[in-house]
């Protein structure tokens, strides 16, 4: 880009872009773009900065204080957040939200065992407890699949509390996976050429609805929540064992089906919550970008993938609001490699053709555009650009491969985000490695 077009592009955005400094006006004028939307989705740039954290923390508490929004629903595992779920409600036994963050054990800690997400579990719960009706209180809840075995444990559990006789045949059908005990992974890489327990763990999601329905048919005493948290496990149990079997198939198949999973969840879970509920039920969505932004206005498109913010918008229509998180430089929290410890690691300055570094030039250290009122600024930033991604694993010695793709922002998300230096987030569990933080590139010598 020409250094006169870019710098009449960069005006057009300052003139825009709405500085953010998490004043009172600046909250309200986030309120104001939700507008009527039932769906608000926060996404991030990646899976370790405090300031995309913190900025979901103090719009998710606006949201439940003065919208009545009743869900938070995050990228991560139902089980483990049931366990919060309960701290929340006053239902559980934890004494305070570190403990109720104890289930969540598998890779990465730090995506949710961190000092922002402590800081927001225990206000819901101090919320809550102000509000004498359970069903105005606001929820916490998983929507990933990755807990195969502890999601039919869990059903198990249940049915031996309720129903010994079918816990007991449950615990026949998911036998089948008892050659794998707790690894997931392995059974994928079996299943995907040999025998699969497929048929299994729908039997036992076809005989949990019918059970359901029974019980209703009866009238019978049953606890609603209880019964839809092991249903939801069930569920799981059957988007896991596809979605393990599908990684060794290849293609977009695996994103997709994980994809459309956290999205039936968002379904069964506006179901059961509306049962209850005197209007529209509202929820509020944690995730990367990657799964939040609208595929369609990106190239992972042409690869055929789609994602959470896509069907979202398929499904909800305009009752839906589509939030992007950027970063031009900084610390993250990461790793170098799969199953690794949690390092504080430097972020690059973004590469020259990105949305952020464009952003980088309105020399503004944080701003909340609305990508749907862009004014003069609509041409220049509706042209594709490359736009950074960095899950929990972070390789800048590979940067363009590894953490960039080409995307169209203001088709991709509603409203924008930028933070032009970030910091990591802080886990709950800091390593020597994490505190000592990344070696510069310049060692030894320090030039």
């Amino acid at each position: 880009m020409a250094e006169q077009t870019r710098k009449v592009l960069v005006d057009a955005i300052c003139a825009s872009a709405q500085p953010w400094a998490e004043t009172a006006d600046d909250l309200e004028l986030f309120m104001e773009r939700v507008g009527s939307a039932r769906l608000v989705l926060l996404g991030e740039a990646t899976h370790g900065t405090h300031e995309f954290y913190r900025t979901r923390a103090l719009l998710t508490q606006r949201l439940v204080a003065e919208r009545g929004f009743r869900a938070v629903v995050v990228e991560g595992d139902w089980p483990d957040a049931a366990r919060v779920n309960a701290y929340i409600l006053g239902l559980g036994d934890d004494p305070d939200a570190s403990e109720a963050l104890g289930h969540f054990r598998r890779f990465p800690l730090w995506m949710w065992r961190n000092d922002d997400v402590v800081e927001l579990v225990e206000w819901l719960h101090d919320h809550n407890m102000t509000l004498k009706a359970r069903e105005s209180r606001a929820g916490f809840y998983g929507m990933d699949l990755y807990s195969l075995h502890r999601s039919m444990d869990a059903v198990v559990r249940y049915l031996e509390e309720t129903d010994p006789e079918s816990a007991a045949v449950a615990r026949l059908r998911y036998a089948c996976f008892e050659r794998f005990p707790q690894d997931a992974t392995a059974y994928g890489r079996f299943a995907a050429r040999s025998e699969s327990c497929r048929e299994q763990v729908i039997q036992q999601l076809v005989a949990f609805q019918r059970r359901a329905l029974t019980l209703a048919r009866r009238r019978a005493d049953v606890d609603a929540d209880a019964h839809f948290e092991a249903e939801q496990n069930a569920r799981i149990a059957v988007a896991a064992e596809e979605y393990y079997r599908t990684l060794w198939e290849g293609g977009a198949s695996g994103w997709n089906l994980r994809d459309a999973h956290m999205v039936e969840t968002l379904v069964h879970l506006e179901r059961h919550l509306a049962s209850r509920a005197d209007g529209p039920v509202k929820m509020v969505v944690w995730a990367h970008n990657s799964h939040l932004g609208d595929a369609r206005a990106t190239e992972l498109a042409d690869a055929g993938e789609h994602n959470v913010g896509q069907l979202v918008r398929q499904r909800w229509g305009t009752e839906c609001l589509l939030v992007g998180f950027t970063t031009h430089h900084g610390t993250v929290t990461a790793t170098s490699e799969w199953d690794g410890d949690a390092e504080r690691k430097r972020v690059r300055p973004a590469l020259r053709d990105s949305y952020e570094a464009l952003f980088h030039h309105t020399g503004m250290r944080s701003f909340l555009m609305d990508l749907r009122d862009l004014g003069e600024a609509a041409a220049g930033l509706s042209e594709p650009r490359l736009e950074r991604a960095i899950g929990v694993i972070y390789r800048p010695e590979s940067e363009r491969r590894s953490h960039y793709f080409r995307a169209t922002l203001p088709r991709q998300f509603d409203c924008v985000f930028q933070f032009d230096e970030t910091h990591a987030l802080s886990p709950l569990e800091r390593t020597s490695q994490w505190e000592a933080g990344e070696t510069p590139e310049t060692f030894p010598s320090g030039f």
